[in-house]
């Protein structure tokens, strides 16, 4: 499922630049399938908290290879689509798809978690993020590759196959039932319940506020069709090895994780990684060497995976069962949301001031982001592992 979302992005992203030659069109494709994550995923949080997560998963992901159908009719029949509506059908595939996302996201997480006890919260965050990471690796390569010698048409075959095998191994994940929950608790109630829980804890707060500010501007992946194209000049079957980069460097600190529990300081050590990757977004944005801009890319990518899992350990720790589907939710709208938000942010700054300036700017930002939380989240920075175990949080 990683490997075709990542395929998707990748030929997605350089057919739009390669029509339209606008960085701005790349961000609002991201908007758009990141508006109905932002309307929506708050009730369907709820709704994995009341119906079976396993259904929802499955039925979301039927969506998705309608939508990777709908992507290659339209690739298909571009010439005359372009000539008279531009690139709108793209946008408006993309629109359902990321309705489809905010169904299946924290319906797919939380049925994840069901699947195995709270004392491997810790070990099974860090394989999920190896396992999606090492997707994340093969996905925008085999894309760049596909899109290079087979164009968008072939890609979006192979997506829409990804997605349908997708479909069946999860069918073959045995249901664990429906959550218990309060049957008299209305929507409000519930989604009050939800949000309430996730604001009182400043850990946590603290953690989805620190991610959010970090991806809002540290968004520099928006922009490297424009990167493979007009600085680096390394066409689209290296737009995949760009794409790629980050996810090396995660999945080599998350398997390295795996097998070494978290323990001492996590606090500091998240605004650390935080810190890393937004050294990392700056050097990147002004390199012009392929080989430095790769590096830089793997480095933001390890880095960030540290975030990641310290993150997803703390909301696992955190949250009973019966509630995850909200909390995670919350916690996607935080995260998930603000990669769509941060790439169409990446996209006006592009537009504005250009591009090089604006991923440097980007940078920039994110090391004012975890100042700032650091001075105002003092709880989270001197957090200690062995004492939110105990704690019982």
């Amino acid at each position: 499922m990683t490997i075709a979302f990542q395929m998707e992005e990748v030929i997605l992203g350089w057919q739009i630049f390669a029509l339209t030659k606008d960085p701005l069109s790349l961000g609002i494709i991201a908007l758009v399938g990141a508006l109905p994550a932002l309307v929506l995923l708050l009730y369907t949080g709820h709704l994995s908290d009341r119906k079976n997560r396993r259904t929802i998963s499955l039925i979301s992901l039927v969506v998705f290879v309608l939508c990777a159908i709908a992507f290659y009719q339209v690739s298909f029949h571009i010439e005359s689509i372009y000539s008279r509506f531009g690139v709108m059908p793209f946008y408006s595939i993309m629109f359902i798809s990321g309705t489809a996302s905010a169904f299946f996201s924290p319906a797919i997480i939380s049925f994840g978690t069901q699947l195995i006890s709270s004392e491997q919260y810790a070990a099974a965050s860090a394989w999920r993020s190896s396992t999606w990471q090492t997707g994340a690796i093969i996905g925008p390569a085999l894309g760049g590759l596909l899109y290079g010698f087979v164009g968008a048409k072939g890609g979006y075959v192979v997506i829409a196959a990804l997605f349908f095998l997708s479909f069946i191994w999860i069918f073959f994940i045995p249901s664990r039932g429906v959550p218990q929950s309060n049957a008299q608790e209305s929507i409000v109630q519930s989604l009050k319940e939800g949000i309430k829980f996730v604001f009182r804890n400043q850990v946590i707060v603290g953690a989805l506020s620190l991610d959010l500010f970090a991806v809002l501007f540290g968004g520099a992946v928006a922009m490297l069709p424009v990167y493979a194209s007009d600085i680096l000049k390394i066409g689209p079957e290296g737009l995949g090895l760009l794409r790629a980069a980050p996810s090396v460097g995660a999945v080599i600190v998350a398997l390295w994780m795996a097998h070494k529990p978290l323990s001492g300081e996590i606090g500091k050590k998240l605004f650390v990684a935080v810190t890393a990757f937004g050294i990392t977004i700056i050097v990147f944005g002004i390199s012009e060497n392929v080989y430095l801009s790769v590096a830089m890319l793997a480095l933001g990518g390890a880095f960030d995976s540290v975030s990641v899992i310290i993150r997803s350990t703390l909301l696992n720790l955190s949250t009973p069962n019966e509630m995850r589907g909200r909390v995670e939710a919350v916690n996607l709208m935080f995260i998930g949301s603000s990669n769509e938000i941060g790439a169409f942010e990446s996209g006006v700054a592009a537009k504005v001031m250009r591009v090089v300036p604006s991923v440097v700017f980007g940078g920039c930002m994110t090391l004012v982001s975890v100042f700032t939380t650091a001075r105002l989240a003092p709880v989270l920075r001197k957090l200690k592992y062995e004492e939110l175990v105990s704690s019982g949080q």
